[in-house]
């Protein structure tokens, strides 16, 4: 995530990476997500603009890939 998403109808900015090459979309959450965090993009609304919920965590902090 590029910038913080402030929740509900105010965006923030995500940074998707597509074989290298960086591309950037206005998104929306429903909750407060803070910059730096990877989120998981769950709807496209198009012109850009995409749903994001922040990718969940596992105990001790580690992403579950």
């Amino acid at each position: 995530m590029v910038h913080a998403l402030r929740g509900g109808d105010r965006p923030g900015e995500v940074r998707v990476m597509v074989d290298g090459i960086a591309h950037y979309y206005l998104a929306y959450a429903s909750t407060p997500v803070p910059a730096g965090s990877e989120v998981l993009i769950i709807n496209n609304r198009g012109a850009r603009q995409v749903d994001v919920e922040p990718w969940p965590t596992v105990a001790g902090g580690e992403s579950p890939r």
